[in-house]
């Protein structure tokens, strides 16, 4: 028997079981990309509106910071790399993050691998055919974003490398998440760790962009931008990448052979010889599982803030005289171009900040399938109370994640614009999105609770919400189809001025929703 003996049986079971997983993977990530794509073409119908464009994007350092390399943006290819380039890679690379940590570390971690290594199957067939799965995915996402592009009448040759980065830059994120579920022995750790990795790629890839370009050499996803997409294509760089991929599964099977089973390279630190207090009560326990995935995504959305406010003193500029983009733009409404741009901008940050939401009221669902749960409620604790917890972090950690938003926001307009009252301003205007994600959260443990099976669908909701609140306006959307999404119901400051009475009926909606999981959750078998 060989060490890879059964990755082929191992593989076919990874696609049946994960089978709706990934295709959600597959069918959004490219989605992404060809709806934001599709509505630059919308934006910039002419090239005169493409050289304003240009010119307003290439000094601005915020831009640059968030969108990737300012290369040939006088023409489509080059705008609709700059505008999708760099959020298509990190949604590429967090669903390889996910997908690996979950095939790797997190079957470890719940004690199948054991079983399946119990069979005659061999040591790395596992994580080979975890690696096999999400190479398909990220071959079958490159192909959609290539045929798709040229679809819509972009450059074959420019396509095929665009499409060409985002499989390469999937590959070196399956590769470090593997390194790393050798290291720790826990999945948080590991997604946490990798997490931390793209984000200094991330930093690495904006520094070099706006300086001399010397530091995107040592990030991944400044390798594969250095591929130029419809600006003079190079193929060369995708060898970093290829060479990184080697080097990180070389270096995963050496580890692999140095540990134990279910452990990790780095013992787990021992905790204190007595548990906080808070640690006994169900709130305190939500609140710790929770602490870093509240932490992680109000930083996110904080730097997004902070890149949508830099660039709002100047949105003037970077529109010029584009009918198309000032009509987008203006249909907020308000008395100025600025405070519409901040209102969709804020509307932007608030749509992603809905993810933490989401995720967090589905955490009861994770505890439950993972078999954390029982020991749990098995004590003198209500299942009330235990699935309330989570959702009091959610509801609670929502309002965070959306007043790290608007600071951020309101810190850098404040800073360009020299006016200290736009802090309050817009962190009010963020806070105002609060009951949009409470209802989203309201859907997700209504589901945990009425339909546990099915409560990927509350992701399936948010994702409706984004194309209706981002794209919406560009792709012509009908009103009715519009009108689904709870953030179209809102006051969306600072340009809208209308009532305030629809906060108050999201809000009793959720409260509604949330009521019929909880009870739901607590007359049926847990499990």
């Amino acid at each position: 028997m060989t060490e890879l003996t059964g990755t082929a049986t191992l593989t076919r079971f990874l696609l049946r079981r994960d089978r709706i997983r990934i295709a959600v993977w597959i069918v959004s990530s490219p989605l992404l990309v060809l709806l934001t794509a599709a509505s630059v073409t919308g934006l910039y119908p002419t090239q005169h509106d493409l050289d304003v464009a240009a010119r307003g994007s290439a000094g601005n350092a915020a831009a640059i910071a968030f969108n990737g390399p300012p290369l040939a943006l006088d023409t489509m290819g080059g705008e609709v790399a700059f505008q999708t380039g760099t959020i298509g890679l990190v949604v590429v690379a967090l669903m390889n993050i996910f997908t690996v940590g979950r095939g790797t570390r997190g079957e470890e971690e719940a004690g199948r691998t054991e079983l399946v290594r119990a069979l005659p199957t061999g040591r790395h067939a596992g994580v080979a055919a975890t690696l096999l799965v999400v190479a398909g995915m990220n071959t079958a996402v490159a192909a959609a974003v290539t045929l798709g592009l040229t679809a819509l009448g972009l450059p074959a040759t420019g396509s095929i490398v665009f499409g060409m980065s985002f499989l390469a830059l999937g590959l070196v994120f399956a590769a470090f998440t593997t390194v790393a579920a050798q290291v720790s022995e826990n999945t948080r750790a590991v997604h946490g760790g990798t997490g931390a990795v793209l984000g200094l790629a991330f930093v690495l890839r904006a520094v070099g962009d706006i300086g001399d370009g010397t530091a995107s050499w040592f990030s991944p996803i400044g390798w594969v931008q250095k591929t130029r997409p419809y600006a003079g294509e190079r193929w060369w760089p995708l060898l970093l990448a290829a060479v990184g991929v080697t080097a990180a599964l070389a270096l995963a099977a050496a580890l692999a052979a140095r540990r134990d089973l279910g452990a990790g390279l780095v013992p787990p630190r021992p905790g204190p010889a007595r548990a906080a207090a808070r640690l006994g009560r169900p709130l305190g326990l939500a609140l710790r599982l929770q602490r870093g995935s509240l932490i992680g995504w109000s930083c996110a959305v904080f730097l997004a803030g902070i890149a949508y406010g830099w660039v709002a003193n100047d949105v003037q500029d970077l529109i010029g005289d584009n009918d198309t983009m000032r009509k987008v733009i203006a249909s907020f409404g308000g008395t100025s171009i600025t405070d519409a741009y901040l209102t969709r901008s804020l509307l932007t940050v608030a749509l992603v900040g809905a993810g933490f939401a989401v995720q967090s009221a589905l955490r009861p669902r994770g505890e439950e399938t993972a078999l954390y749960a029982e020991p749990v409620l098995a004590t003198p604790v209500s299942r009330l109370r235990w699935a309330g917890s989570h959702l009091t972090v959610a509801v609670v950690g929502s309002v965070v994640v959306l007043g790290a938003a608007g600071l951020g926001a309101g810190l850098t307009f404040a800073l360009v614009s020299h006016d200290a009252g736009q802090i309050p301003r817009l962190l009010g205007a963020a806070l105002l999105y609060a009951p949009a994600l409470w209802l989203l959260a309201a859907v997700a443990i209504a589901l945990t609770g009425l339909a546990p099976s099915a409560v990927s669908a509350a992701w399936a909701v948010l994702g409706l919400c984004l194309v209706t609140g981002v794209l919406g306006d560009v792709l012509g959307l009908p009103d009715w189809l519009l009108s689904l999404s709870p953030f179209q119901h809102l006051p969306q400051l600072p340009a809208d001025r209308s009532a305030f009475g629809a906060p108050v009926a999201v809000t009793a909606i959720a409260a509604a929703l949330a009521a019929t999981g909880l009870t739901a959750f607590r007359r049926r078998d847990i499990g």
